[in-house]
């Protein structure tokens, strides 16, 4: 007994000695291939051999030594294959053993350390929606400093970080389409499911590795912590033309409010109030800047003019916002008209267009040559009822362009689908009589953009091909739905959602194939974003300089919120490098 215990506790080997085996093995098969191969050496060789004198022998024992008797070649046959059986024999048998053994030397290789099982669905789920948030911060930081860096290098010298930013911006992108589809229940299996908001949330973890592995070069071409001397005068000089523009803008806003009512401005509204915030904290933090750079700690300036590079970018987007929404007013006051008379044309060739087919297929040459009576009485309804509130403009089907081409549609009968178009054109009339009224100089100030939005989508489910001056007038209005939504989310970004960002991708996407999709996108996005920001509240109740503006560098995410006053700056890069600049001791 105690003999055995010694034996379970010394380690066995994993394997029993298979050079040994293997040595045995090969040897024997040698020693029978030479005595297999060394009797035809011997009676083939042509050179005569000197031998002892012997007596004579008789013929019979001489003709018995001459030839070679078959017990030579079948002994050496004999132990070849005796010793490929042991070889086999061995080798099934140590496999059988190392397979069923439970010693540690054996067995199937306990898993690694690193392997972690996958993660429940729910947890995958808040995991990917949280990466999204940050993802699009961490494009939209670098995007700003980028800005700064190009300014004072030029263009070639910030490649290689531009396109870093792109190609995380590519990155994010992708993952918002993956969760769009999977919020619209794409794919439909459990697992592929699961597979899909991994497929999310590698690609954003991808999009701040992008940023991250090119952080340490971008702040070595910058150069902050080595003194802050240039890029604070590029930041100062941009301050000051902003600083005159707020004011303009100021103007601006008040103006096209009186010209085009409130509602035209409703996107703008707050804008030059929180421009104004941005300017107190800008003119804060590049005053400390100066005074950290002077008094010998570089590492205090940095992270101050970091500050105040993101406050200036800010108020860019404020400033630029109003302008913008002032020359898209005045594009779209030109518009309206000619809008208003190219969807009342098309209007009339999709109703002659069905009359005409309707006609073909029932055999009436009168009906395709002349408008019916229905038409022209539906003209004049529409006339009647303009001054009245219009219904919504319902969806269109896939027969509508076809009854417009005159084809009918072979899914619904030729009646149905043509008095459906009839409904439809009806319908459209009703909101271009509408949209004309309240165009008229004399009814007072309208938002031309919103008519324009009118007219493209009451000719939407009449089929009517974009061409004229209702392709532009369509990009017009989903241009700026996107902007206006695009500039709301990069100002408050700290309170927006993922699926307010994921909503404003998706219309980034869809601009230039489907404008009036992308419209509808970006209007979603701007509401769920204002939603978002009423139940944050005030982010940075704790913090202890109020008045110098950090309680909107926290909403608008140039400050990271990790300490009472406000934490560290955003800066160029991910997850790993992100809020690097952190004020010295005497900051």
């Amino acid at each position: 007994m105690t003999a055995s215990v010694f034996r379970a506790a010394r380690p066995r080997r994993a394997t029993r000695r298979p050079p040994g085996r293997i040595a045995h093995s090969v040897l024997c098969g040698a020693a029978g291939l030479v005595w297999l191969v060394l009797p035809g050496m011997t009676i083939n060789s042509d050179a005569a051999v000197a031998l002892p004198r012997t007596p004579p022998v008789t013929a019979t024992a001489a003709q018995r030594h001459d030839e070679t008797s078959p017990g030579y070649l079948a002994l050496p046959l004999v132990a070849v294959g005796a010793a490929g059986v042991l070889a086999g024999y061995g080798y099934v048998r140590r496999t059988r053993r190392s397979r069923t053994r439970t010693t540690p030397g054996g067995g199937p290789a306990p898993p690694s350390a690193s392997w972690r099982p996958p993660p429940p669905p729910d947890e995958l789920d808040g995991r990917s929606t949280e990466l999204i948030r940050l993802a699009d911060d961490w494009v939209r930081t670098s995007r700003e400093e980028l800005g700064f860096a190009e300014a004072r290098f030029g263009a070639a010298a910030v490649e290689p970080f531009a396109r870093a930013v792109r190609e995380a911006e590519a990155e994010f992108a992708a993952a918002c389409r993956m969760r769009e589809r999977y919020d619209h229940g794409v794919p439909e299996d459990a697992a592929a499911r699961q597979q899909a908001l991994a497929g999310v949330v590698g690609r954003c973890e991808e999009a701040g590795r992008l940023l991250d592995a090119e952080a340490a070069a971008f702040d070595e071409l910058r150069g902050l912590e080595r003194g802050p001397g240039e890029a604070l005068e590029v930041a100062e000089a941009r301050f000051r033309k902003l600083a005159g523009r707020t004011g303009t803008a100021a103007s601006t806003v008040a103006a096209l409010r009186e010209r085009y009512g409130p509602a035209a401005v409703a996107s703008v509204t707050g804008h030059v109030e929180q421009a104004k915030d941005r300017l107190l904290l800008a003119t804060s933090r590049l005053n400390r800047a100066r005074q950290s750079a002077d008094s010998g700690n570089p590492r205090a300036a940095a992270c101050h003019l970091r500050v105040a590079e993101g406050a200036i970018a800010q108020i860019a987007v404020f400033v630029h916002g109003v302008e913008r929404l002032a020359e898209e007013l005045s594009t779209a006051e030109r518009l309206v008209p000619a809008a208003l008379g190219g969807a009342e044309a098309d209007l009339e060739a999709i109703r002659r267009a069905a009359e005409s087919a309707t006609a073909q297929l029932t055999g009436d040459p009168d009906r395709a040559t002349a408008p019916t009576p229905e038409s022209a009485k539906s003209r004049k309804s529409a006339q009647r009822t303009a001054e009245g509130p219009a219904p919504e403009t319902a969806t269109a089907s896939d027969e509508a362009p076809a009854l417009a081409a005159g084809t009918p549609s072979a899914a619904v009968p030729v009646d149905v689908a043509a008095g459906e178009l009839r409904a439809r054109v009806t319908h459209a009339d009703l909101e271009l009589a509408h949209v004309r009224v309240h165009a008229e100089p004399a009814a007072g100030p309208y938002d031309p953009l919103a008519t324009l939005r009118r007219i493209v989508r009451a000719t939407a489910p009449t089929g009517t091909r974009r061409a004229g001056v209702l392709a532009p007038a369509e990009e017009l209005v989903a241009r700026s739905a996107v902007a206006a939504a695009d500039d709301f989310v990069g100002t408050h970004r700290a309170a927006v959602g993922a699926t307010a960002r994921i909503r404003l991708s998706e219309a980034l996407r869809l601009l230039p194939t489907d404008p009036q999709t992308s419209d509808t996108l970006a209007r979603q996005a701007h509401d769920l974003a204002e939603q978002d920001v009423r139940l944050h509240g005030n982010p940075c109740t704790a913090t202890t300089d109020p008045s110098a503006g950090a309680t909107g560098a926290v909403l608008g995410g140039i400050l990271l919120a990790e300490d009472p006053d406000g934490g560290p700056p955003a800066c160029y890069g991910g997850p790993r490098t992100r809020g690097r600049r952190r004020p010295g001791p005497a900051a």
